[in-house]
């Protein structure tokens, strides 16, 4: 599995927007045969945050995805809302989903 987190300090005047305006790239990458999440939160701490968390199946879902179409074109689109080149951290890991946090305790 390829798990990527990007960190996106957005501009002011984009924030409140800014789920909308990537909804159509979201909902491609979501559609893709070889993700298994693409989701996206805001911080509390800064309104002008955004997280987004997605994960493939394997290396090749993670190489179509970075040679989809509509990866470029967000690329291309997608930085003019962006107040700093955004920060990404990326690696892959066994599995298929999410593992539990074991440190918690449970009743």
């Amino acid at each position: 599995m390829i798990t990527i987190t990007v960190k996106w300090d957005v501009k002011p005047e984009y924030a409140d927007d800014f789920l909308e305006l990537t909804r159509e790239f979201t909902e491609a990458c979501r559609a893709e045969p070889g993700c298994l999440w693409f989701e996206w939160s805001r911080s509390c701490d800064n309104p002008n945050e955004y997280v987004l968390i997605e994960a493939y199946k394997d290396a090749q879902a993670g190489k179509e995805h970075v040679e989809s179409g509509h990866f470029a074109e967000a690329m291309k689109t997608q930085g003019k809302y962006a107040a700093t080149r955004p920060k990404v951290i990326s690696f892959e890991k066994p599995g298929t989903g999410w593992d539990e946090l074991g440190e918690i305790e449970m009743p």
